[in-house]
């Protein structure tokens, strides 16, 4: 091709694309944007309240207590390295995006004074025991609605198990694990 065949070429363009925006042009002047006064579907949006009631035992994660006995602390030590970018795990971690996790089990909830928790987590009381740190880990804004937690949560019961008991040994005294009885009554549920 020579040079004024690349010239109609390049004009060819060029003059698309200038009758591309004076067509877009003449659209909006035929047709005016207006505001709308009022959304043309209305949406109702019942009203609700943070809530932080514990779920029904239906909604709870399977249970995980006979699993702690036998879990992996290793496996549990590796899942809790996902964790260290928010919290400390350490007698002297200090609290970071969220609060330090040291002596965490049987804890009361929102006690960590070097951390504001959510009013969410605050009002809803109670201690960290197997149970709510099961179902916190298997999806903490369902298990506490208004959680400032940015977490999906872990899926497998046997992930959850895993860090819950390496969490346990992170702990100048470590709690005991369940007894047949409390396992017992927690697959009961």
């Amino acid at each position: 091709m020579d040079e004024l065949g690349l010239n109609k070429l390049f004009a060819g363009f060029l003059f698309a694309g200038l009758l591309l925006l004076s067509g877009v042009q003449l659209g909006n002047i035929l047709v005016p944007k207006q505001k709308l006064s009022e959304n043309a579907y209305v949406i109702e949006v019942a009203e609700t309240s943070q809530t932080t009631e514990i779920k029904k035992a239906d909604d709870l994660p399977k249970p995980i207590l006979a699993l702690l006995a036998s879990a992996d602390l290793g496996a549990g030590e590796k899942l809790a390295k996902k964790c260290t970018a928010c919290h400390a795990f350490g007698s002297d971690g200090k609290a970071k995006v969220g609060p330090a996790l040291w002596n965490i089990v049987n804890k009361k909830k929102g006690a960590d004074s070097n951390f504001k928790y959510s009013a969410a987590l605050t009002a809803h009381g109670g201690a960290w025991d197997y149970q709510s740190l099961n179902a916190f880990l298997a999806k903490p804004k369902d298990y506490i609605s208004g959680t400032k937690m940015n977490f999906a949560g872990l899926k497998k019961p046997v992930d959850r198990a895993n860090i819950i008991a390496w969490m346990r040994e992170q702990a100048d005294e470590p709690v005991a694990l369940p007894t047949t009885e409390e396992i017992a009554a927690e697959n009961k549920q």
